[in-house]
């Protein structure tokens, strides 16, 4: 019903940039309708939420250790959400994920219980 599929994961040198893109498909599921985001989880760890958006584009949080090298964007017309990634470090190393947000919850949702539908997760390794 509801696929993403995220993609542009790798590895990267410490100070190197990625873009993450996930790409959203369903028979019924019309991506402009929904708030999207971001999380990732390094080994050992729990999830981390780093970006959100909001349905059109207008509105977008970020982790506030992320604030400044981390760009989340929207395409409606290509159904597909970006992580733009620049000056990676090695501790941004993990599995990122999107997700999408439940219509009910908050305008710009952080926490992984306010998201529905998640994607398999892309690896993205900085070495040092």
């Amino acid at each position: 019903q509801v696929q993403l599929v995220e993609s542009g994961g790798g590895l990267v040198q410490a100070g190197g940039s990625l873009r993450l893109s996930c790409a959203a498909s369903g028979r019924t599921f019309i991506v402009s309708n929904y708030g999207m985001g971001w999380f990732r989880q390094a080994p050992g760890k729990e999830r981390e939420f780093v970006a959100a958006i909001n349905w059109s584009g207008g509105a977008t949080s970020y982790a506030d250790s992320l604030k400044g090298r981390f760009t989340i964007s929207r395409d409606n017309a290509k159904n597909t959400v970006y992580l733009q990634m620049n000056s990676l470090k090695p501790e941004d190393t993990a599995v990122y994920y999107c997700a999408r947000k439940i219509p009910n919850a908050r305008f710009i949702a952080t926490t992984p219980a306010e998201y529905d539908y998640w994607g398999q997760g892309t690896q993205v390794t900085v070495s040092s």
